[in-house]
């Protein structure tokens, strides 16, 4: 499994810089690094950064790795004992990071900045459930489906959480 991932990684860097090389990130027992003996799931590649949910931490958190640094990037104020994160996408510049949360039972689509360290529910006025987003390069667009409708449809919002398109 961990094989996989350190593979399916590898490629998805090398396809993003448009590189022919092998580039073999570390293992760390500890889970200080990209790789560890821990479940990591849904990895997303955009820019140097690599996005994953991982249970490292007892709970499954969202990580950031940096491809250029080669170290995991603190994320203050992100991870909550009350949430259960899944589906991360990160802008190219790793300032924003889009994911599907579930608190209190309720699904929602969270934006995390970075730079301000504040966490928000985009769709906290959605009455519907929400999953799988993913954010522009820019960090202008997200796009996520929502039952709504009664069956899986793709809206397109901003960052402010206004709709732009269903």
């Amino acid at each position: 499994m961990k094989l996989r991932l350190l593979l399916l990684i590898s490629c998805l860097y090398l396809s993003a810089c448009g590189a022919g090389r092998l580039v073999r990130f570390p293992y760390d027992v500890g889970g200080r690094s990209l790789n560890s003996p821990f479940a990591e799931q849904k990895p997303r590649v955009s820019g140097r950064y690599v996005v994953f949910t991982s249970d490292r931490r007892g709970s499954q958190d969202i990580f950031l790795y940096d491809m250029t640094n080669r170290a995991l990037v603190d994320l203050p104020g992100l991870n909550a004992l009350d949430m259960i994160a899944s589906t991360p996408s990160v802008t190219e510049d790793g300032r924003f990071i889009i994911f599907h949360g579930v608190r209190e039972g309720r699904s929602g689509i969270y934006l995390y900045d970075r730079d301000t360290r504040q966490l928000r529910n985009l769709t906290e006025n959605i009455k519907a459930e929400v999953r799988n987003p993913t954010i522009s390069a820019d960090g202008f667009r997200i796009a996520f489906e929502s039952s709504a409708k009664g069956q899986w449809d793709i809206v397109l919002i901003n960052r402010n959480g206004q709709v732009l398109s269903r």
